[in-house]
């Protein structure tokens, strides 16, 4: 029996071609975004004064120069120092927010979960006007606690920006825990409090440490809200724009180097912690 006449011309199949044409373009926009961070890591070892073709490889001397730079040292412990505070203030407000959420009724409560994502949603720069407008109006200065802190604006700042992304990571895995496992404990005479620490913290202790890093790395980078509310301690991104305005030094793509690297860090180990996260629930 004579087989009909195919409906598709010689050569690849269509499907291979649209599968070619995908990859393709996939490729493409990975090169877009990430070729730009290979150029800055590969400048950062570039043996001349300026940032200029030819390539000149290899030395280490702008990480030697990085690692004397007064300025950026102190830029560097605010930055750490303003971090570890706004993490410390959101998983403060956002852990006990999103247990409100999935244990409370309340009238407004959809409303209310859609406007936690309002931080997240609005530009930084109406965040920073917002928030630098209270602080002067409460009489708040930009500089208090300082040199302790870089400022408690900033750090307030900071706090209130991302707490959102605690509220909502901590909320989202509370919703998929089993409530049975609670009613259990206490069956067994345990107290609230035991039944918290012994079987829904370790439930959500993912959830909790994947947020507190992301805040972590969120706040290290934050430069709009950073922008209104710092007082006499700049951080790393404004210390680099700072360099930056005098022209792009090799200097300044070791500090972007070093503050990728840590960045990655953190941001693979959230990774493993929302995959053990998702392999428990």
């Amino acid at each position: 029996m004579n087989q009909p006449p195919s409906a598709c011309p010689p050569g690849r199949p269509p499907a291979d071609r649209w599968g070619s044409a995908l990859w393709l373009s996939g490729i493409g926009v990975f090169l877009f975004i990430y070729l730009p961070l290979v150029v800055v890591i590969l400048y950062a070892f570039h043996d001349a004064n300026i940032v200029a073709w030819p390539f000149r490889p290899f030395t280490l001397r702008w990480f030697g120069a990085l690692a004397h730079d007064r300025g950026l040292i102190a830029a560097a412990e605010a930055s750490l120092k303003l971090a570890v505070l706004a993490t410390l203030l959101a998983l403060g407000v956002g852990v006990p927010g999103a247990f409100l959420l999935d244990r409370m009724d309340f009238p407004g409560k959809v409303a209310f979960e859609r406007l936690v994502l309002l931080p997240l949603i609005l530009p930084g720069v109406i965040t920073g006007v917002a928030l630098l407008t209270f602080f002067s109006f409460i009489g708040l200065s930009l500089s208090s606690g300082f040199p302790i802190v870089p400022g408690w604006p900033v750090v307030l700042g900071h706090g209130a920006a991302l707490t959102s992304v605690v509220v909502t990571q901590v909320y989202a895995r509370l919703r998929r825990f089993d409530r049975v496992l609670e009613e259990a404990s206490q069956d067994l005479y345990a107290s609230e409090w035991h039944t918290f620490w012994n079987v829904t913290l370790p439930v959500i202790r993912p959830a909790v440490l994947g947020s507190a890093l992301l805040v972590f790395t969120l706040s290290l980078d934050e430069i709009a809200v950073t922008f209104f509310l710092v007082g006499r301690q700049n951080t790393i991104p404004l210390q680099i724009w700072g360099l930056l305005r005098r022209g792009i030094t090799p200097e300044v793509n070791a500090a972007a180097t070093v503050i990728f690297v840590l960045s990655v860090a953190v941001i693979v180990i959230w990774a493993r912690l929302m995959r053990e996260e998702g392999g428990g629930s």
